[in-house]
């Protein structure tokens, strides 16, 4: 959590920054901490006025606008606003139509909500209340009105706003969200606690590669602890809490995944993937799907799964469009969201052992190479990149493999299948390391084309070598010294040529040349880097072997190995 501010003034500040970037919708309740429409009031018009504690962002201010929320009112973190906030606030955007609250059900919230629906309806202003309670993990099914509200808010609020905007009274707002609230689930998990604005440690914490299944945006307890999840095994644990709870229906819905405050865009898509599959094998077709931050808590790292079971009005409702600083939608299609799929053979190890192509047998035992390294690799690449090194070159050999492979089956010479390896290679592994990877193998086999397997020696093979160094340094633009890659391949460069020359074998040769490539790279660690990324810490790598000299080092070792076999199958 930022730094910035002092806790005794945040929710005054935030609000204040906030109808300061986005006066153009909103503005400022006078004398109140809540926000209102720029349309608001609007005459014969329910105001659906929404709230709770700040932290939650989005929620609530950042739901105002057409469509959605007519005003929001805010309490300190994680603290109900007070009655005389409330009431504030609603008294301002009423229309003359009445008012609907929508909030969820803790406690704060009900008593000062409820204290100033008391006070309108003394000054004869009608108002009604949907207090949302989707929240699986927090009661009993037989007993909803026991749970709290999460996620499901937005749904709801969403719901009820809609209805205000196409006109309906109050009673019929109130029913439409009644209804949304009834057909709306959520299950949560955290993984990482949340710090409010000035305190020194974080509200609560999660034990080290631990997730709490089930845990309110508040930091309330879950349901259980269990061991960190893959995104496929979360995706399951969330759905597999929901499937039981949803009400009937015929198979429409919306599904939220919402991000808790710290869980990044990225990592909830790939979860999402999976969300989707299994609703859909459930007979469920997510008609609309939201992923994104919606109901946060602070910094939290965690996600939450709401779906919303639809019917005809529901479903008219949820796709009309609204705007608003947090959500804007233009109207959706009452269509089924399709399943896309990138099928990606890279993350898959090719099985099987090697066959009989000489490309097939030697990229095997390059590829076992790099895995066994991988961990390694990473570390080397993290100390003054990103760490991915490893990673990439994994997936990229792997993909190098298979495509060597199957140019092997299907009777590709040498030169084929190296190019068909470089060209998988980098489109795996991406980033300049594959592409490099891939013009070092497209080369090489470039230079063996016409060449059986049989007639493969090492002056054939070195003058492909040179011609592939060649390329490599014409693409990179990289010189010798600067610890790149080609602090190890111009070593081994020049010693294939001049075992080549000496009249060397193919196996002793590549041995004695992959020999030289190992200690060159390890002598990398003298060396600090001139380009790339690394170069911007150059001296933190002092000491550290550069991790593309290495992958290099590990895989032409490898391949060494593999000739020098009779038979590695």
């Amino acid at each position: 959590m930022t730094t910035l501010g002092r806790p005794e003034t945040f929710k005054r500040d935030w609000v204040d920054g906030f109808v300061t970037a986005y006066g153009r919708t909103v503005r400022k309740v006078p004398d109140a901490y809540g926000v209102l429409g720029r349309q608001v009031p609007s005459d014969g018009k329910v105001a659906v006025i929404i709230g709770g504690g700040c932290g939650h962002y989005p929620a609530f201010a950042g739901l105002v606008g057409p469509g959605l929320a007519a005003g929001a009112v805010v309490g300190d973190v994680f603290t109900s606003p007070s009655a005389e906030q409330v009431y504030r606030t609603a008294r301002a955007a009423d229309g003359g139509a009445g008012v609907l609250f929508g909030y969820g059900n803790y406690q704060g919230d009900v008593l000062h909500f409820g204290l100033a629906a008391r006070r309108l309806a003394a000054e004869g202003i009608e108002s009604r209340t949907i207090l949302v309670t989707d929240d699986i993990a927090s009661g009993p099914a037989e007993e909803p009105s026991r749970r709290r509200g999460v996620a499901g808010d937005f749904l709801v609020f969403k719901i009820a706003g809609a209805a205000a905007e196409r006109g309906d009274d109050l009673a019929a707002v109130h029913a439409a969200a009644v209804q949304a609230n009834a057909n709306t689930r959520t299950f949560g998990v955290a993984f990482g606690g949340c710090t409010l604005p000035g305190a020194a440690e974080p509200l609560f914490t999660v034990a080290e590669n631990r997730m709490e299944l089930g845990l309110g945006i508040h930091g309330e307890p879950g349901v259980r602890t269990v061991d960190r999840l893959s995104a496929t095994e979360l995706a399951d644990e969330l759905v597999d809490g929901l499937l039981p709870e949803l009400p009937a229906g015929d198979g429409r819905v919306v599904v939220l995944l919402n991000g808790l405050g710290r869980t990044k865009y990225e990592e909830m898509f790939v979860t999402y993937t999976r969300v989707h599959e299994r609703l859909a094998a459930a007979g469920l077709s997510p008609l609309h799907t939201e992923v994104g931050e919606f109901v946060t808590s602070l910094d939290m790292a965690g996600v939450s799964l709401s779906v919303l079971v639809l019917d005809d009005e529901l479903a008219e409702l949820y796709a009309a469009p609204c705007d608003t600083p947090g959500y804007r939608s233009t109207g959706a299609v009452l269509e089924q969201v399709p399943l896309e799929s990138t099928v990606d053979r890279s993350l898959a190890r090719p099985e099987g052992k090697a066959g009989n192509g000489i490309v097939d047998r030697v990229l095997t035992a390059a590829l076992e190479s790099i895995e066994r390294n991988e961990a390694e690799l990473g570390r080397l690449d993290a100390v003054a990149a990103d760490g991915d090194h490893g990673l990439g070159m994994t997936r990229g050999m792997r993909a190098a493999l298979a495509a060597a492979r199957t140019a092997e089956d299907d009777g590709e010479p040498v030169s084929g299948a190296l190019l068909a390896a470089g060209t998988a290679l980098a489109d795996a592994a991406g980033g300049a390391s594959g592409a490099l990877y891939g013009v070092l193998l497209a080369e090489t086999g470039a230079g063996l084309t016409g060449l059986a397997p049989a007639e493969i020696d090492l002056a054939a093979l070195s003058r492909g070598v040179d011609a592939a160094v060649l390329a490599f340094v014409e693409l990179g633009r990289a010189r010798p010294g600067e610890k790149t890659m080609l602090d190890a391949i111009e070593p081994f460069r020049v010693a294939l040529r001049e075992q080549a020359e000496a009249g060397a074998g193919v196996a002793d040769g590549w041995h004695k040349a992959a020999q030289c490539a190992a200690t060159a790279a390890e002598r990398t660690a003298d060396l600090v880097p001139a380009k790339g990324r690394a170069a911007r810490l150059a001296e933190r790598s002092r000491g550290h072997a550069d991790p593309g000299a290495t992958s290099f080092a590990l895989i032409v070792t490898a391949i060494g190995a593999a000739l020098n076999r009779k038979d590695d199958r």
